[in-house]
């Protein structure tokens, strides 16, 4: 039986969720964090201007696995605006959304509205008051189409500002620094 190699990650702005740059831009890579080992990968992803936390194996059943439908995401989503809870609603039903070139249904799924969690400033600056106000709401899913949260935002009438995932099952991110790799026994779900 192979011994297998996990790790927790807060994953920063502006880094791709990849060890290999295919399409040879200038952007950061995880190897840049950590030295991890041959045949680590990350499960699931988050694009290059999403932060929050990212888990990694050598293990490509339980990669399988947390990305299945069977594995809560919950994110923290700052949008432009003042969210309402009528848009929360919508959000909480499902809304329509393009995925591969083709109209999808979002699964029902949790959110609600939040206040701002707290997080330092992200290393590129978003903008600043003078621009509009904005707020946060929680969003929690089971799916993870291209970019779903926040094309589930923009079709509430809320553009995304910024998105951070908080969880997944039950690995949090509370406690990790920004660009802070943790290798772990075990990935519960």
């Amino acid at each position: 039986m192979k011994n297998h190699h996990h790790f927790i990650l807060h994953k920063p702005y502006g880094f791709i969720s990849q060890f290999v740059n295919p399409h040879k831009r200038k952007k950061k890579l995880l190897g840049e964090l950590y030295d991890f080992p041959t045949g680590t990968m990350a499960i699931g992803r988050l694009d290059v201007n999403s932060e929050g936390l990212l888990l990694l194996t050598t293990d490509g059943k339980l990669s399988e696995y947390i990305r299945s439908k069977k594995v809560e995401k919950e994110y923290y989503v700052q949008v432009d605006g003042i969210i309402t809870q009528d848009s929360v609603d919508i959000i909480k039903l499902g809304v329509e959304i393009g995925f591969d070139g083709k109209k999808y249904q979002t699964k029902p799924c949790e959110a609600s509205l939040i206040s701002f969690p707290g997080f330092k400033n992200r290393t590129q600056k978003i903008r600043d008051g003078r621009h509009g106000p904005t707020s946060w709401v929680s969003i929690i899913v089971k799916e993870g189409k291209f970019r779903q949260i926040r094309k589930m935002t923009a079709a509430a009438g809320f553009p995304t500002l910024r998105l951070i995932r908080v969880r997944i099952g039950s690995v949090v991110l509370e406690g990790l620094e920004l660009g802070e790799v943790r290798k772990v026994e075990t990935l519960t779900s």
